[in-house]
């Protein structure tokens, strides 16, 4: 089957590399992630990925206590550099050529984000993953995505979460939530439905970027993700009519 997408960004969550643990990253879930990615780099796909930092340390937090927000927020950028760094190094083992572009100046660990730099690296066959959210204070990573996403001109967001795609409530609280295969961007700014954060939402809104939200815990779904599946989770869009499942 030929994709749907010839360029994609991949938004994972932190949590996505914490398998079973309350904390910090689990290698042989990074390694099951790359194996994925790696089927999907196979056929010819050009992948760029945004990681959270959740799983070590988020700006918001419990665990930032009574820190000054900007503090703790370039804590969280850390921290997603760290993740960024994990997933380089199971991708690598999988023989995957992969760049680690940040957005804070770590010259050790990655290169520095320069838009052209990350296209050239995408042309060239290599996975790119952008680490340190946009560089700035006060943006979630889901933030950074739309931005990266619009900036090497991705055909896509892919945001792998916990649950099969968009609901109208939390689905894990109330079973009686009902899930959308298609919504737009409008009816989840207007029904606050938590996918990504508003600022992404009215990023991508404006720029007219596809976002699909699918379960990443289940094996194949960046598969079906990249074919254009819609059947593994909820396609948000400019004019995406709202149909439940």
């Amino acid at each position: 089957m030929k994709p749907a997408f010839k360029r994609v960004l991949l938004k994972l969550s932190g949590e996505a590399l914490m398998g079973d643990q309350n904390y910090g990253i689990d290698t042989k879930v990074a390694k099951s992630v790359a194996e994925e990615i790696k089927a999907v780099y196979q056929l010819g796909v050009e992948i760029a990925i945004v990681v959270g930092g959740g799983n070590i340390f988020r700006g918001v937090s419990k665990s930032a206590g009574n820190m000054d927000r900007g503090s703790a927020d370039y804590i969280g950028m850390l921290a997603t550099v760290m993740n960024a760094v994990v997933l380089q190094d199971a991708l690598e083992k999988c023989d995957v050529f992969t760049r680690v572009l940040s957005a804070i100046d770590i010259p050790q660990l990655a290169e520095p984000f320069i838009r052209r730099r990350a296209i050239r690296h995408l042309e060239k066959g290599r996975v790119v993953i952008f680490g340190a959210g946009t560089g700035n204070p006060y943006f979630t990573t889901d933030s950074a995505a739309a931005l990266r996403a619009l900036e090497i001109k991705a055909d896509v967001i892919l945001k792998g979460t916990k649950v099969d795609g968009i609901y109208s409530d939390d689905p894990i609280t109330n079973p009686e939530a009902i899930r959308f295969d298609k919504i737009s961007y409008q009816n989840v700014l207007e029904k606050r439905l938590k996918v990504m954060d508003t600022s992404a939402i009215s990023l991508c809104m404006d720029n007219n970027l596809p976002i699909m939200v699918f379960n990443m815990n289940t094996s194949g779904n960046i598969m079906k993700a990249i074919n254009g599946d819609l059947s593994i989770g909820t396609l948000v869009s400019l004019n995406g009519k709202s149909h439940s499942v």
